[in-house]
């Protein structure tokens, strides 16, 4: 008798039991209603309850995706509803592969401000980290044929609007339930909209190098680096084709995964840098902790330059921590020679002068 296969063998039906969050009604309108708490919407009282009614609609009928057109061509099931958001982020992420794999564009360096600490909310100041971010962007900028990219995470405390909702682990009930790019947001009938990760896949994607600037908090890296990381799973072996699994059927994932999943390494073969600063503890758990993400993903690090961990007025007063940082010429130098390393690797790559060791090896654990 032929062997069975893991999916011929396994119970793929998903696990329940977890308490239901669903709301009645007048919960979800009062709940509604404080997204209008200031004073001056009092005199649209009757406009708001309208609106309030339509979003209970929405909520009640679960319609995550109000807007949607058939897949079409290219996917394992052309006459599936695809959200037409989702579209739209796939197709901004292909286009971002072929600006990638352009040989003749400029080579793309993004690099990414981890601190929320900025002058334009609570802080009242600038974070360290920009400064370092900026320093970095100049070397790079004064090089001939490569564009520069910044994703300035602190906006997500400052700007209007801007979102990275979390992870919600598709990828622990199976691999194909994660799909590339993320599906799981914008969810209407949840409120749970402007997700800025659509805007950040074609940035990742379209890079040939990224660097990562962050402080250390708590002993961690910042939130908003942790969200983006976490969101960034989906590039790590998620399922391009969410017409595979009808959306987010949990029992055809499985299926899928089970049968045999590829994993796709949709970020691989670029190549990065890490900076991590702090004052007191945690820099050097930090950095390991975010090269070993990146190495995960398989992006490749370009060596002892590019992965930095330093203490920036360590166990000194915050409040004169930027003159701790005009006083630290080393620090200033070593993230610049970080930045320009990176570059300098990126033609390396471009030109196949800096081959990814090992890349013909078989992986005996792809994920």
């Amino acid at each position: 008798m032929a062997e069975q296969t893991r999916s011929d063998k396994a119970d793929i039906e998903p696990r329940k039991g977890m308490p239901s969050p669903r709301l009645g009604e007048a919960e979800f309108k009062q709940r509604y209603r404080k997204l209008f708490y200031d004073p001056a919407f009092e005199g649209e009282a009757e406009s708001l309850g309208r609106l309030a009614e339509i979003a209970w609609q929405a909520y009640s009928e679960e319609r995550k995706s109000p807007v949607t057109r058939k897949a079409g061509e290219g996917f394992h099931d052309p006459d599936y509803d695809l959200s037409v958001e989702w579209i739209a982020a796939h197709e901004a992420v292909e286009a971002a592969q072929r600006r990638h794999e352009d040989k003749a564009a400029p080579s793309r360096i993004l690099i990414i401000n981890g601190s929320s600490r900025s002058e334009h909310t609570c802080p009242g100041e600038m974070s360290k980290s920009f400064r370092l971010v900026e320093l970095a962007r100049d070397a790079i900028a004064q090089k001939p044929r490569f564009s520069v990219e910044v994703l300035d995470l602190s906006r997500l405390a400052s700007e209007y609007g801007r979102k990275i909702y979390p992870c919600k682990a598709c990828f622990s009930t199976a691999a194909a339930l994660c799909h590339w790019p993320c599906s799981c947001y914008p969810n209407h009938s949840l409120g749970q909209v402007q997700d800025w990760m659509n805007d950040i896949y074609p940035l990742w994607v379209e890079a040939h190098g990224v660097m990562i600037v962050t402080p250390v908090n708590w002993y961690q890296t910042s939130s908003p680096i942790k969200l983006m990381m976490d969101r960034l799973v989906c590039a790590d072996g998620g399922n391009p084709d969410p017409t595979l699994t009808q959306g987010k059927d949990a029992a055809l994932a499985k299926k899928a995964e089970l049968a045999g999943w590829d994993y796709p390494r949709h970020l691989a073969g670029r190549l990065f840098s890490v900076v991590v600063h702090g004052d007191t503890e945690g820099a050097a758990n930090v950095r390991y902790a975010l090269a070993d993400w990146l190495r995960s993903m398989k992006l490749d690090p370009i060596g002892e330059l590019g992965e930095l961990d330093r203490y920036i007025g360590y166990w000194k007063p915050y409040a004169t921590s930027h003159e701790e940082l005009d006083a630290d010429k080393a620090v200033q130098a070593e993230v610049t020679n970080a930045a320009l390393a990176l570059a300098e690797a990126v033609e390396k790559r471009r030109a196949r002068e800096f081959p990814a060791i090992g890349a013909g090896l078989e992986d005996p654990r792809p994920k």
